[in-house]
């Protein structure tokens, strides 16, 4: 936490601000290991500060010793003047991509009351987190690998007849039986037609043979995210679906396989978009190659056609290509991995075999 903190002042001092005030959960993880969520962090040149109410004192002093703990008693624009003068400063940057517009009001009038200046920023935190520690990708490795152990449990269990969204809850169960914090974000089961929606919603439809089962799903280890996709056919699937498989599973592993540091990530997208337009699906792949993921389970960088992401060694990111066909359903083959050694290695290891054999 030390380093980040000093590298978070050394970015402070070229721009340069007197301070900042951290209001988003995940940079107040990142910086403090803070896992509370509500509160508020300022940091200056020399000291550094963790803003609480008193529902989370005792767990502040747990997890963040290193930080002088502030107790709010009300809501922090009663008490932004109070935090600015304890660390000796008159000009506090704030996290604009978090705060709502009526905090920006309320907390302006605070400042301005307080003859304090109130600097927009954005990404500072961010920019730090985009390459991930050691200690980071260990923690992200173990989400993948509860991922992966849920996927082969799904691929034992799931069965014509089950519901969409009972498949759902069998993936929560097993994935908090097996100790990860929780979901990373929402799990999709969705099948047939239902699959032709990027982000559908579970429902009470009854999986059927024959069909797409789009399964995306991610675990939660210690504050970090997986992501995973896979599309699964119960029994023997039809033409449509094998072409459309291959085509997909083509694209995925052509990214996999070119992706390099040093890459834009609008150039890692181009690598499995080509293979999909070519193929003639090219108005079927409506969203990007991928995104970051570490405690946001979308964080920088972005792998879409209008990214200039620089792509580095350390960073964690998905390779999703998916098609999608109105009527009929779709295919998305997701994997998550890291950049290391020039190329990326895949923290995914679940089976791309999409066929499920029929209980007998």
């Amino acid at each position: 936490m030390k380093e980040r903190i000093e590298s978070l002042r050394v970015r402070l001092s070229q721009i340069p601000l007197e301070a900042l005030l951290v209001s988003k959960p995940e940079n107040l993880r990142y910086l403090s290991g803070f896992s509370g969520g509500e509160g508020f962090i300022l940091i200056s040149k020399q000291a550094q500060l963790l803003a609480v109410d008193f529902r989370y004192l005792e767990q502040v002093a747990q997890q963040a010793p290193d930080f002088q703990l502030f107790r709010l008693r009300g809501d922090l624009t009663e008490h932004l003047a109070d935090l600015a003068a304890t660390v000796g400063v008159k000009q506090v940057g704030f996290e604009s991509a978090h705060l709502t517009f009526l905090q920006y009001q309320q907390l302006s009038k605070a400042s301005r009351d307080g003859g304090l200046e109130f600097v927009p920023t954005s990404g500072l935190v961010e920019e730090l987190r985009i390459v991930k520690e050691p200690g980071e990708l260990s923690l992200i490795q173990k989400a993948a690998e509860v991922t992966d152990l849920c996927f082969e449990h799904v691929r034992r269990i799931v069965s014509p007849g089950m519901t969409e969204r009972q498949l759902c809850w069998e993936i929560e169960k097993f994935m908090r039986e097996a100790g990860a914090d929780g979901l990373a974000f929402d799990t999709i089961v969705a099948s047939g037609p239902n699959a032709a929606l990027p982000h559908a919603q579970p429902g009470g439809r009854a999986l059927a043979p024959g069909e797409p089962i789009v399964v995306d799903m991610g675990a939660r280890w210690q504050g970090y995210c997986s992501d995973f996709t896979r599309t699964i056919c119960l029994g023997e699937p039809d033409e449509t679906f094998r072409k459309v498989y291959a085509v997909t599973l083509q694209a995925n592993e052509a990214a996999a396989r070119q992706i390099r540091a040093g890459m834009m990530g609008q150039a890692a997208d181009d690598l499995a978009r080509r293979v999909i337009v070519e193929a003639g699906y090219g108005e079927s792949f409506g969203h990007g190659l991928g995104h970051g993921v570490g405690l946001e389970i979308h964080e920088a960088p972005r792998l879409r056609v209008d990214s200039r992401d620089v792509l580095s060694e350390g960073m964690v990111f998905t390779i999703e290509p998916g098609i999608y066909l109105p009527g009929w359903g779709g295919v998305r083959i997701e994997d998550l991995a890291v950049l290391e050694t020039g190329g990326s290695r895949l923290l995914s290891l679940g089976t791309k075999d999409p066929v499920v054999p029929l209980p007998k």
